[in-house]
């Protein structure tokens, strides 16, 4: 009978460097192949038993999950952060391989989502049109530095709009100045036509999904925020309840404590020291917390959730916690209503 064999890979450009270890921890095979499908899938070919085959989150990582996930019978794309507190020592190619390996077989390495449920197109064009927007935002800035170097006032958006350019751009007397700043307006018009063509190209792959219609019920969470959703989210079934789904967006409460039990009379009690908080875990997925908290500050108000706010600050909680409790029942919200497939009530809101 084969043994398991467990298969960490270095993953880089144009190689890959592979450590395969059977049940025992025995090196059974080390090796480079080019990065390429061929390469792979020969050198894992080559291997006998049940594969189990792990590599670090990065640029290739799904391309390689969708090459292996076929070949080998459990595939794991590990955080490379959470590899960090566990590896010391020296470091190098075959070095990381052979950690990666080790820690696979241990069953040390903590998997990172990757899954294949149809979002492949949305997720492409998500990512499309979120380079677009942070393209449109850093072409924006340039801009308006011109002007304040200068110390020419531009508040708001007018300096951007095409009816008010040819007042700003007379203000600068330096031909150099004007040249540049003509150039970036032009660059910007580029830009946000095509940023306009990848949110709608972007919102018509998400209409495909059945579950979009329902998500779009809830409140404040736009075509751009469900696109968005569904594209990271991909299926809310990776998460068993609220508080995980919390976790992921980076809602979940930090809390420290210490002795908490102590003998009292020969009898083990819980202490009653407060636990103390520690803010919001920073481990956590930075897109979906911006929705979430952008779809906040703008429920608290109007809407079925702006009775929630209201007596959240009724009761002395501040603004700000108040904003993040709300981000966080509109994602517990969010997460129910994807999972039952149902549409939003706002009436079981209030019973709440």
């Amino acid at each position: 009978m084969e043994l398991d064999k467990y298969i960490g890979i270095d993953v880089h450009s144009s190689t890959l460097v592979v450590n395969a270890r059977d049940a025992y921890g025995k090196v059974v095979f080390q090796g480079t192949v080019p990065t390429s499908r061929d390469g792979i899938l020969q050198c894992v070919g080559g291997l006998r038993g049940r594969l189990h085959v792990t590599f670090e989150e990065g640029t290739h990582a799904q391309w390689l999950y969708d090459v292996l996930r076929k070949r080998a019978d459990d595939v794991v794309v590990c955080d490379p952060r959470e590899n960090r507190l566990i590896q010391d020592g020296s470091k190098g190619d075959g070095i990381d391989a052979g950690k990666l390996s080790h820690l696979l077989r241990m069953g040390a390495v903590k998997a990172v989502y990757h899954g294949q449920h149809g979002t492949a197109t949305l997720k492409e064009l998500t990512r499309h049109y979120d380079g677009l927007v942070e393209d449109s935002v850093r072409v924006m800035n340039r801009i308006k530095a011109v002007y304040r170097s200068r110390a020419i006032t531009t508040e708001g958006t007018g300096v951007y709009r095409p009816d008010k350019r040819d007042a700003f751009l007379g203000q600068l007397t330096e031909p150099g100045a004007r040249r540049r700043a003509e150039a970036l307006c032009e660059q910007l018009d580029m830009v946000l036509k095509l940023r306009r063509e990848a949110e709608k190209a972007m919102v018509t792959e998400a209409r495909h999904h059945g579950i979009y219609r329902q998500l779009r019920s809830i409140p404040q969470l736009g075509p751009i925020r469900i696109a968005q959703l569904i594209a990271i989210v991909d299926t809310p079934h990776r998460f068993q309840n609220k508080a995980a789904f919390w976790n992921y967006c980076g809602f979940a409460v930090v809390t420290h404590s210490s002795a908490e039990h102590r003998f009292v009379d020969g009898e083990l009690v819980r202490s009653r020291k407060a636990i103390a908080t520690r803010g919001l875990n920073k481990d956590h997925n930075p897109r979906m917390k911006q929705i979430f908290k952008s779809a906040a500050t703008k429920a608290r108000a109007r809407g079925p959730f702006a009775e929630y706010y209201s007596g959240l600050i009724a009761r002395g909680m501040k603004p700000e916690l108040a904003t993040i409790a709300l981000a966080r029942k509109i994602a517990a919200v969010t997460l129910a209503v994807w999972k039952k497939g149902e549409a939003f009530d706002p009436k079981k809101l209030k019973k709440t």
